[in-house]
């Protein structure tokens, strides 16, 4: 018989508040055609982009985090030092240690809380949201904050006609408690690692640093390019259209829903015609409405969640006690999605 004593935890978790922060500078498709050869109305038709935000020097990964989290923390009704543990998940942040959740959890008070990073792309939010929950049910954390955030805009090569209109900058957070009754569901998620190559860094920070100048790839000045984020367009756009509609049906069932039941439809914000195509392979009734933060925000990975989740709160298209579906999807290639009730 074990020794060990069993862990008390509440019986479920919750999100209890959630916020955002976007950069002050909005960047129209207008700058992106300075650098490639394009058009705004290509721009739009492909992506459903209009705008997106870029943050300036002052707007780091743990500014913006710190902003977002102050929300979400209101929101929620807590103190920070009520916060047991910080997760954030970024591929931005460029120290390779130690993780900037250490810092944005000082620097918001919370009393010496967990915090570490995780890297799972545009599913990183749904990833930690996951780890939150365990954490909460598992008894090691009565409140969790869940940070998205990306500078994307540092990773964008913005003379790559197939990607420099898509991303953009910002953070998202939210903090999860305990709750009486199931209001995250189970998650379904997982990776298939050999499709890796489809989204990718240029260049791996160890060839940038020591590599051979003349392997590197120049900028149309001659310059060594730094390193960015590149993908096969098309490949990416096939495997989410038509796998991620099957994983976010696998989390409709796994949480006993029925498409009639669900209000909110929050999907990863990577492309406006994905989103539609994945409204219409899941068949949602007309009443459900769907985040299509994307036109003004971009693709900011792991932050387009909880951003898209904040803006359908205060803007009244969604409501507190709506049930969602949530599913984020990426670099990997990794997904996670699940059903959850908005606070």
């Amino acid at each position: 018989m074990s020794k060990i004593k069993p862990s008390k935890g509440a019986p479920y978790a919750r999100i209890l508040g959630v916020g955002g922060y976007r950069p002050t500078r909005v960047v129209p498709n207008e700058v992106i055609l300075e650098t490639i050869d394009s058009s705004d109305e290509w721009i739009r038709s492909r992506s459903g982009i209009a705008t997106r935000h870029w943050a300036s020097d002052e707007e780091t990964v743990a500014m913006m985090s710190v902003e977002a989290s102050g929300k979400a923390i209101a929101n929620a009704g807590i103190r920070p030092e009520q916060i047991g543990s910080v997760v954030v998940s970024t591929v931005s942040h460029f120290a390779q240690t130690p993780a900037i959740a250490t810092e944005i959890a000082d620097k918001l008070g919370t009393d010496k809380a967990a915090a570490f990073d995780i890297s799972a792309g545009c599913a990183g939010f749904g990833y930690g949201l996951t780890l939150a929950k365990g954490m909460i049910v598992e008894g090691s954390a009565e409140y969790v904050l869940v940070i998205g955030v990306e500078r994307l805009s540092d990773l964008t090569d913005l003379e790559d006609r197939a990607t420099a209109f898509l991303f953009g900058d910002g953070a998202g957070a939210v903090i999860v408690g305990p709750s009486q009754e199931p209001e995250i569901g189970p998650t379904v998620w997982g990776s298939e690692g050999d499709k890796a190559g489809t989204i990718k860094q240029t260049v791996p920070w160890n060839e940038f640093h020591v590599g051979d100048v003349s392997q590197l790839p120049l900028d149309s000045q001659g310059n060594v390019k730094f390193p960015a984020i590149t993908q096969e367009g098309q490949a990416v756009f096939r495997w989410a259209v038509f796998e991620m509609a099957k994983v976010a049906q696998q989390a409709l069932d796994a949480a006993g829903i029925n498409p009639d039941d669900l209000d909110v439809f929050i999907p990863h914000q990577a492309n406006e015609r994905i989103i539609d195509s994945m409204v219409k392979t899941l068949k949602l009734p007309e009443h459900v409405t769907v985040a299509r933060d994307i036109r003004t925000t971009g693709n900011t990975s792991a932050a387009s969640i909880p951003l898209a989740m904040e803006r359908l709160l205060a803007t009244g298209e969604a409501k507190s006690g709506d049930t969602a579906l949530v599913i984020g999807f990426g670099a990997g290639l990794v997904y996670a999605a699940t059903v959850v009730t908005l606070p």
